[in-house]
This record gives C-alpha cells, sequence and structure tokens, in this order.
C-alpha cells in the first residue's frame, strides 16, 4: 500500500510538471504586422496601387492575406532560419533580427515560398508561386508591427 502511494504521488507530480512545462514559445508568436505589398512583373512593379497585406505569425504558422488573396494559400508552417539579437549604434537600444522561411505546395503542385526578414518592427516579405520552376506570381511587401490595444 505505501509502495503504491508513493509511485501514485510519482506519477501525479510527474503529470502536473509535463502539463505546467510549455517549452519556449517561439519569438514571433501571436506577431502581428500591416504591410503593403506590389506584385512583381519582369522584375519592376505592376500597378501603382499598393495591396493591403496582413501578416501574422502563430502558433508555428505564418497567414499572408495577401497570399490568400492572389494565391488562395493560407497558414503555412514556418521556420526562423536567423534570430539574433544586437545593439543599434545610433540609439544604442538592443533590437531583435529574424530571416523566416515557409514553403508549401497545394494540389495544383504549385509552390510557395515565403521568405521574411523582421528587423526589430519591420518587415519586408517576398512571396513566390512557382510551378515546375517556373514563377508565376511574385509578390514583395513591407510593413511595421500591428500594436497592439491595451
Amino acid at each position: 500500500m505505501n509502495l503504491n502511494r508513493i509511485i501514485g504521488i510519482g506519477l501525479l507530480v510527474t503529470s502536473l510538471a509535463l502539463v505546467s512545462f510549455k517549452g519556449d514559445k517561439d519569438p514571433l508568436h501571436k506577431k502581428k504586422f500591416i504591410a503593403q505589398g506590389t506584385e512583381i512583373k519582369d522584375g519592376k512593379p505592376k500597378g501603382n496601387k499598393p495591396i493591403e497585406d496582413e501578416i501574422e505569425f502563430k502558433n508555428g504558422k505564418v497567414y499572408s492575406s495577401l497570399c490568400w488573396e492572389k494565391m488562395e494559400f493560407q497558414d503555412v508552417k514556418y521556420e526562423i532560419r536567423k534570430d539574433s539579437t544586437y545593439i543599434d549604434s545610433s540609439t544604442t537600444t538592443e533590437k531583435h533580427y529574424y530571416e523566416v522561411e515557409a514553403i508549401t505546395t497545394n494540389d495544383k503542385k504549385e509552390t510557395l515560398t515565403m521568405n521574411f526578414t523582421i528587423n526589430d518592427y519591420e518587415i519586408d516579405a517576398i512571396y513566390k508561386l512557382t510551378k515546375k520552376d517556373l514563377v508565376k506570381k511574385h509578390f514583395t511587401s513591407t510593413g511595421k508591427e500591428k500594436v497592439k490595444k491595451k
């Protein structure tokens, strides 16, 4: 009986420890950016009017409203390729820098490659939709992190 009680308490403590351990959340989790996108055709911007692009990182996936509206891709799993911190020499403040990549393929065998460069509160994005290594659509997007309302 005493051994069963000890084992039971040990299992309870272990279970509680595993449930309460959340691990390291990725630094981009729940970050939103408001950006302006431009379609690139033959190496030049197409059209004069920018396309609104809301970019959101959440639970290891990235969503771009531009990618949904123009190419019908939703949440795409991403990988942080570079994560660094540096001191801005002009302001002596600490800043964060990330390079992020997301790649997915749809049922039509089209591949969407999303590359993001995030420098503190600013984001630059490149979206390329390819099929058999030929670029079908190409967009760039630039913006800033959306301010959270308190």
